[in-house]
């Protein structure tokens, strides 16, 4: 087979594009690659011996493509001929050029997925748009690379539809005041979806739920009233309470004019014994309180003090 077409499938095989290739063709490779050759050309040159160098460069290709690296997060998948033979990594594994062929990296970290799910119908009707969060996993590196195509684009494919589904089971004050609830049902729908492709969907998070403005403002006006009438019950609950006190107080004072003379004089003090201030009594009230001569005493005494 020529060297263009081992080198083709090489760097085809797998993923595609240059991602590919830089997954092929470790660093690792291409260094061990660069001694070999450096090893066969030296003694070819001094000795004038050619095969030299072809053994260095034949070797340096082999350990080119049979030397790959996976990262500490990282499992991949051996084909051998078309059939897997089991996962490799992290670190260094070797592998048979041209017979094998690694097919996907596998990332076993938790990631995060964004979903959105616009203009869904509640259970009452109400056109809404809802963000959640997806953090996941991929616990079987094997499962996840022979059960499913693209585990990735499944896993958001399935999370807006069991989303949509979701939000079509609930009212918007559920979903605005029970976020965590919607959330945990979306994480146990996902998880029994994904758990045959070797995923795990740890939570899933309702980040924000938009309402069109029209009904928002009218939502908001409905809370202004409510609040309104909630403020005007308890006013009148203050007005009750303060006219049975009165009640009780006036039986107290019906049959003491004592003190009622005295509560007079007292609301009287209060509201003159700020300087400055001056209050119009009526005479009868003065007659029957008695201070007719008390505030004339008063009068002269306030005249005399200065001379």
């Amino acid at each position: 087979m020529p060297l263009r077409t081992i080198l083709r499938r090489e760097i085809g095989g797998g993923e595609s594009g240059a991602a590919s290739a830089g997954r092929q063709i470790s660093s690792i490779g291409r260094a061990v690659f660069l001694i070999c050759l450096a090893a066969g050309a030296v003694p070819g040159v001094l000795y004038n011996r050619p095969a030299w160098i072809v053994i260095g460069v034949l070797v340096g290709l082999y350990f080119l493509f049979a030397l790959k690296v996976a990262e500490q997060w990282q499992k991949a998948a051996v084909l051998r001929l078309g059939r897997y033979i089991g996962l490799r990594g992290p670190g260094i594994f070797l592998i048979v050029p041209v017979i094998d062929s690694v097919s996907q990296y596998v990332d076993q970290r938790v990631r995060v997925t964004d979903v959105k799910a616009e203009s869904a119908l509640t259970r009452d009707t109400v056109p809404v748009s809802v963000d959640a969060i997806i953090f996941w996993l991929v616990w079987n590196a094997e499962k996840s690379i022979l059960e499913v195509v693209n585990f990735e684009h499944a896993i958001t494919m399935s999370a807006q539809t069991a989303l949509r589904e979701s939000i079509g089971r609930h009212d918007l004050a559920q979903m605005i005041t029970e976020r965590e609830m919607l959330g945990r049902e979306l994480q146990r729908i996902l998880d029994e979806k994904t758990n045959p492709w070797g995923i795990t969907v740890q939570s899933v998070e309702i980040r924000d739920v938009h309402i069109p403005q029209a009904l928002e403002d009218a939502m908001s006006r409905q809370a202004q009233a409510e609040r309104e009438r909630q403020a005007r019950i308890i006013l009148g609950t203050a007005e009750t309470e303060i006219s049975a006190k009165f009640s009780e107080a006036s039986a107290v004072y019906i049959n003491n004019p004592v003190a009622l003379h005295l509560r007079a004089m007292n609301m009287l003090y209060e509201a003159i014994k700020e300087k400055g201030s001056m209050v119009i009594v009526p005479s009868s009230a003065v007659e029957t309180m008695g201070l007719g001569g008390l505030m004339g005493t008063a009068s002269l005494a306030g005249q005399k003090q200065p001379g």
